[in-house]
């Protein structure tokens, strides 16, 4: 959430910024702005909506110069408005910044007693009027102005600021909030120097960047970067060659990037899977940086959203095959919990960005408390993989729709590799036992496949779907973390309610809100609930629901009868099931969203990357 790009180059940058900002529409946003400097003045143009309706802005209004910051708002304190979108500017600066200040009506209140006045209703503005302040009343240095100004917020930012009267510097610091910088790689090296919310919004213009630490701020000039920490001392954050990749990231045909995404699933696992398999000796590698498996008391897990249903998923795995116990816990909750961490114990982090907020706050706490910490991570780059003592990479590739579809099979294929190696090394799993699993994970790709051929019959059914106000989806063991994970998706891009349930808590209280008009969605493979998932179903039908039901075509000839509508899916390996029925329920929402006419890839409200608390 929140996007910050900024150039400082030999020629006009507005291009590139827009460039910039359109690489980070997947954080999600409500609003955008370019702020350049010229001729001693500083310009801005800011819009309310999609990135479309800035450059239509720019397009009537001319803007130029060589030097500009750029930022796309999810709106916090105040409502996306042009106001209230960034840049906030000042006769002397303009600034854009990603986070929460906890403490802004303090500053508020001190600044407007000293005379000062706001124009928007936001957190932000509050650090861009406090720099000016010290720069006009305290003819301070604009560095000196940035560095007071830091010293009084409590809360996580990471900010960019540029002043109108030095077309040759942009100040940038962090704290809490991800933000990287990069220098030009081209035969004018050292002429031009960028900085970013992630190293895939600077790949266009450079693939060496380097991430700035909490507590950073950095001086950038065309030919010289200065990096100082938090107490102010001069320091070198080494400059990297970024995996990023510079490619455009296209729909290739697809009409929404959640739809692209989901018909990647077959490649990316594979990719990923390649990562964590020996198929000549049908085993699992993890590599030589790994977890002492064997001496573990205990394993935590941790995410956020749909990343916390593939780590309770691979509790059902970690404690199945490698008898090992784990706790898990959604990432916003677990930070503030006082927990008593074990001794041996390690904990597992899983994100995507790897820069939600609560997710690195809870690996800070476990880290602190000595726990081995290891991240399940999309962007190895990011600051939860820099933060760990092992890195478990995904190899989704960018993933742009907010939905997260092919990141979160991607890391349910990397768990699964990890519980499998676990099981081997504790002793649980034998040989024969690894190599089953590890033969069914290398025939997930092309069995993903298989079930995303069958997305015309699901069309049909989401056609009835949207016309629905409540859905339940219920799922017994594996299946249970996926019913709620099929809830979340139907409802971040439906805006239908819907609940996810284990089949067997119908009873003691769901079962209430039952009736012809809500449909019920069963996933149930021929794994050893079914039968009992079957009598769960029995239960609804019996009382006018309508029961939607996801399993193989054996299973579902067998119930077929006592159906309004059903999904089949290849048969797999009941305890990976969840990798594979993961895309038809990842499809029923994305057509069901498509019929209602909702905006797919960047639903209201919601943002990518959840880079603030």
């Amino acid at each position: 959430m929140c996007g910050i790009i900024g150039v400082l180059g030999e020629d006009d940058v507005v291009t590139s910024i827009l460039d910039g900002l359109k690489r980070l529409e997947y954080r999600g946003y409500d609003s955008a702005g370019i702020a350049t400097v010229e001729s001693a003045t500083i310009h801005e143009r800011r819009a309310p909506g999609k990135l479309s309706e800035l450059s239509n802005l720019i397009a009537t209004q001319a803007l130029s110069g060589r030097i500009g910051i750029g930022h796309t708002r999810w709106a916090t304190h105040g409502a996306p408005t042009q106001d209230n979108a960034h840049p906030h500017v000042t006769e002397k600066l303009a600034l854009v910044h990603n986070g929460i200040i906890e403490n802004f009506a303090e500053l508020r209140s001190m600044l407007s007693e000293r005379g000062v006045s706001f124009r928007s209703q936001t957190d932000s503005e509050v650090i861009a009027r406090l720099i000016d302040y010290y720069l006009t009343q305290e003819r301070k240095a604009p560095y000196d102005a940035v560095r007071q100004t830091l010293s009084q917020l409590h809360g996580a930012f990471a900010i960019a600021v540029v002043f109108a009267d030095d077309d040759d510097l942009m100040i940038a610091a962090r704290q809490g909030s991800p933000l990287a910088i990069g220098v030009s790689t081209s035969e004018t090296e050292g002429n031009a120097a960028y900085v970013g919310s992630d190293a895939y919004a600077l790949a266009p213009f450079t693939n060496r960047i380097a991430y700035l630490e909490d507590g950073d701020l950095v001086s950038m000039r065309r030919s010289k970067i200065d990096i100082f920490d938090a107490a102010g001392a001069l320091v070198d954050r080494s400059f990297s060659v970024s995996s990023v990749t510079n490619n455009v990231v296209g729909k290739d045909g697809h009409r929404h990037f959640m739809a692209k995404e989901i018909h990647e699933q077959p490649d990316v696992i594979a990719h990923t899977l390649s990562n964590y398999i020996d198929v000549e000796t049908n085993s699992a590698i993890l590599g030589k940086n790994s977890i002492d498996f064997k001496s573990l008391d205990k394993l935590l897990i941790s995410a956020c959203g749909t990343a916390f249903y593939a780590g309770l998923t691979a509790k059902y795995w970690f404690e199945s095959w490698a008898k090992l116990p784990v706790e898990i816990d959604i990432a916003s909750e677990l930070r503030y919990r006082d927990v008593p961490y074990t001794k041996n114990g390690a904990a597992i982090f899983i994100s995507q960005s790897g820069e939600t907020a609560d997710t690195l706050a809870a690996l800070r706490n476990a880290k602190s408390n000595g726990q081995k910490i290891c991240s399940v991570v999309n962007v190895p780059e990011s600051s939860i993989a820099r933060e760990s003592d092992v890195v478990f990479p995904m190899a989704a590739g960018p993933e742009i729709g907010v939905a997260s579809t092919k990141a979160f099979t991607c890391q349910l294929a990397t768990l699964a590799c990890i519980a499998v190696a676990a099981g081997r090394a504790r002793g649980v799993l034998t040989k024969a036992d690894e190599e089953d699993l590890i033969k069914s994970l290398l025939a997930t790709p092309r069995l993903i496949s298989e079930a995303i051929a069958v997305a015309p019959e699901i069309e049909k059914i989401a056609k009835s779907i949207a016309k629905a106000r409540d859905i339940i989806y219920v799922g017994r063991g594996l299946s249970f973390p996926i019913a709620m994970e099929g809830a979340l998706k139907l409802k971040e891009i439906s805006y239908i309610h819907a609940e996810g349930y284990a089949a067997g808590e119908l009873k003691h209280g769901p079962i209430a809100l039952i009736d012809k008009e809500t449909p019920v969605i069963v996933i149930a493979p021929p794994d050893k609930h079914f039968d009992k998932t079957v009598s769960n179903m029995h239960e609804v039908i019996s009382r006018e629901g309508r029961a939607l039901f996801i399993s193989s075509e054996t299973a579902i000839d067998k119930v077929k009868d006592d159906l309004w509508a059903s999904i089949p899916v290849p048969d797999i390996h009941p305890q990976l099931s969840p990798i594979v029925y993961a895309a038809p329920v990842q499809l029923l929402a994305y057509f069901t969203a498509t019929t209602k006419g909702t905006d797919v890839d960047q639903p209201r409200n919601l943002a990518k990357s959840v880079t603030v608390e």
